[in-house]
């Protein structure tokens, strides 16, 4: 009759290295929240108390005159942004999904190239085609505008969708297609019945993509806006510094403000995003 072995060791001396693990992860962690940390103290702060050598203060009294102050310089901003990355998400992941499909499951002739083709896209820098873009824009009447500025997103964000909903959709079984396609299911009829109710995994992780990355962006939105009421709100922070000297919590708490969407999104959907990676969105 086997003997069943009592581990008499302490916990600590069993799981130390696992310990470990977490003491230096807790470190990093705390490191890396060390600006955040900076952040929100300057913004509740009012203006005589902020300066470089009471920094790391709390603040004696709490002062919400900073974020209301950040607010009335960039309401307009905020509505201009939703305007904006709203729609340029929804038709990004259209066509990135609509691309990943083609390329995935309805191979023609040299489609791989095509492909590679698509993808160089990711790797053209933004300052590179600043002038044909302008000029682009100038000739189909869309510059200075908010649609102007859609249209830019979702032509940058093709690569990068149509590589993941590829990668993602390659994980679907071909034999699906083929039978619905027997069943007498035309391009969208399979895409319909079969490939879009499968996609919800990819369009999370898209989606979160597609929207952090349109809403922090900077350089479009104050390159193809020449009116300060259609800037979105990434162009706006940076006016809330003034010419002759910067107001540091009304700053800080306006960042704080723009970087709310993108945490309130990350806290609510991180773990779909997560499973949409786990099942295979980021895979080749």
């Amino acid at each position: 009759m086997a003997t069943r072995t009592i581990t008499t060791q302490p916990y600590i001396l069993r799981h130390w290295p696992r310990l470990i693990i977490y003491i230096i992860m807790i470190g990093f962690a705390l490191i890396y929240l060390i600006p955040v940390y900076l952040l929100i103290i300057t913004s509740l702060k009012s203006f005589d108390q902020v300066s470089l050598s009471r920094m790391w203060e709390l603040p004696t009294g709490l002062s919400f005159q900073s974020f209301e102050r950040a607010w009335e310089v960039m309401h307009q901003s905020f509505v201009n942004s939703l305007l904006l990355v709203i729609p340029a998400t929804v038709i990004s992941c259209l066509l990135g999904s609509m691309n990943g499909y083609i390329l995935s499951k309805w191979k023609f002739p040299y489609a791989d190239v095509v492909f590679t083709l698509i993808l160089f896209g990711m790797f053209i820098p933004y300052q590179s085609v600043l002038l044909p873009l302008v000029e682009t824009l100038r000739q189909i009447k869309l510059y200075g505008s908010i649609p102007g500025l859609i249209l830019t997103h979702v032509v940058y964000g093709i690569p990068i969708t149509t590589l993941i909903f590829r990668n993602y959709y390659a994980g679907i079984p071909t034999e699906l297609v083929e039978a619905s396609g027997i069943d007498g299911a035309g391009f969208f009829g399979v895409y319909r019945h079969v490939i879009f109710p499968l996609s919800v995994p990819g369009f999370v992780v898209v989606a979160i993509w597609q929207f952090t990355s349109i809403w922090n962006e900077f350089l479009f939105g104050l390159i193809i806006t020449n009116a300060p009421e259609l800037r979105p709100v990434t162009v706006a922070l940076q006016n809330l510094s003034g010419s002759q000297y910067t107001q540091w919590n009304v700053q800080m708490a306006g960042a704080l403000m723009v970087a709310l969407p993108t945490l309130l999104i990350y806290i609510l959907l991180g773990r779909y995003f997560l499973r949409g990676m786990m099942a295979g969105a980021l895979k080749g």
